[in-house]
C-alpha cells in the first residue's frame, strides 16, 4: 500500500555531489521520519541520515558536513545531497519511512528498493 521510490544514484569520481531523492507513494496521512541507509559490498547496512517531519536530522559522523538530508512534507519526499563524495561512500543507498501513517494505523520499515552509488576514479 505504501511504496517508495528512490532515484539519483551513479557514478561519481572523488569529489564529486549527487542528489538522491524518494518519495512515497499510497494513501498517506503523515510521516514522522524518513531517512537513508547505505550498505556497502560485504558491509552491514549502517544509518546516513534521517530527518523527522519537523526538521530534526541525524547524520552518522562519517558523513556530516558533507551530505545534507531535507523533506518536502507535501510531497512526502526527502532528498539527500552528497557533496565532496569519497570512495567510502561507494554503496547502495536505500531509503526509509518510519512512523508513516495510513488512514488510522501507523507503519514502520518501509524500504525503497535501493540506488546505487559508487564513487570513484
Amino acid at each position: 500500500q505504501v511504496r517508495l521510490v528512490e532515484s539519483g544514484g551513479g557514478l561519481v569520481q572523488p569529489g564529486g555531489s549527487l542528489r538522491l531523492s524518494c518519495t512515497a507513494s499510497g494513501s498517506i496521512f503523515s510521516i514522522n521520519s524518513m531517512g537513508w541507509f547505505r550498505q556497502a559490498r560485504g558491509k552491514q547496512r549502517e544509518l546516513a541520515a534521517t530527518i523527522t517531519s519537523g526538521g530534526i536530522t541525524n547524520y552518522v559522523d562519517s558523513v556530516k558536513g558533507r551530505f545534507t538530508i531535507s523533506r518536502d512534507n507535501a510531497k512526502n519526499t526527502v532528498y539527500l545531497q552528497m557533496n565532496s563524495l569519497k570512495p567510502e561512500d561507494t554503496a547502495v543507498y536505500y531509503c526509509h519511512a518510519d512512523g508513516t501513517w495510513v488512514g488510522v494505523y501507523v507503519l514502520s520499515d518501509v524500504w525503497g528498493q535501493g540506488t546505487q552509488v559508487i564513487v570513484s576514479s
